[in-house]
């Protein structure tokens, strides 16, 4: 099924928590462990403005529904980074987006995909490149929607859960457009299909690896997925059911280098 981008513009509206008692943080406040991912979830997802910025350089930025899809995406991630920050607040942790963005402005894909620009990026042309970045979206807001609701399940907060929750459902839009866009490129393109399968198996990493510390990107990814290799294997499913990307382990292999199983 086609992905309706007229649609999903009308209905992108900032994740709700209004009506969340965040008051209960004060008398169920959240342990150390989940603070800490979910500071490194709000850094990630204030961090979504520099993606778009280096996205704009690329071929990605003459796709029309691509450009418009990232204008919308833009905006949503950047909610969903005001409501976590909203949740650190309740615990004293102060987030400043600006200064957060000043920090990280300079990275993005130079980061993100660093070995990929040295490697592969220079060897793409044209419209190959955009099913490169819809696949990569696509693998790291199927990890992103994961991640948020094994937090929710974690916790079972009466005001983090159903915030994480809600932010995990408009991910899964995100989730929709990539992998419809994904797909269709690949379909048209034996040298898209050779480009993203020689990408994502050598050159994927977790979501936030290259803006935070190894260290942390472990110790975050391992709070919430070790000893779920199941939830790995599903993930890896879900690449591998795109045309050309059959067998691929991304998420596997990933976690495995860092220790994680």
């Amino acid at each position: 099924m086609a992905f309706d981008l007229d649609k999903y513009a009308r209905a992108s509206t900032p994740v709700a928590w209004e009506d969340l008692d965040f008051s209960t943080f004060e008398t169920d406040p959240l342990d150390e462990q989940t603070l800490r991912s979910l500071r490194y979830m709000c850094d990630v997802e204030y961090h979504t403005s520099c993606f778009l910025r280096d996205m704009l350089v690329t071929p990605s930025h003459h796709e029309g529904d691509v450009g418009g899809f990232m204008t919308m995406w833009n905006r949503e991630e950047f909610w969903h980074g005001e409501a976590l920050a909203a949740v650190l607040a309740r615990h004293g942790i102060v987030v400043d987006y600006d200064e957060l963005k000043a920090k990280r402005v300079k990275l993005g894909w130079t980061l993100a995909l660093g070995p990929l620009k040295q490697s592969i990026l220079s060897s793409l042309a044209g419209t190959d490149f955009v099913a490169v970045h819809m696949v990569w979206g696509a693998a790291n807001e199927l990890s992103a929607v994961a991640a948020y609701r094994r937090l929710a399940e974690m916790t079972s907060h009466p005001a983090l859960s159903p915030l994480l929750k809600r932010i995990a459902q408009q991910e899964t839009r995100h989730v929709a457009f990539y992998t419809t866009q994904g797909r269709e490129r690949l379909e048209a393109s034996a040298k898209a299909r050779r480009a993203v399968r020689l990408v994502l198996s050598k050159v994927w990493r977790p979501v936030g690896s290259g803006m935070m510390d190894d260290s942390e990107v472990r110790h975050v990814m391992g709070h919430l997925f070790e000893g779920r290799s199941a939830d790995l294997d599903g993930l890896d499913h879900r690449i591998q059911k795109l045309p050309g990307l059959e067998g691929l382990t991304i998420f596997r292999n990933a976690f495995a280098r860092m220790g994680i199983a």
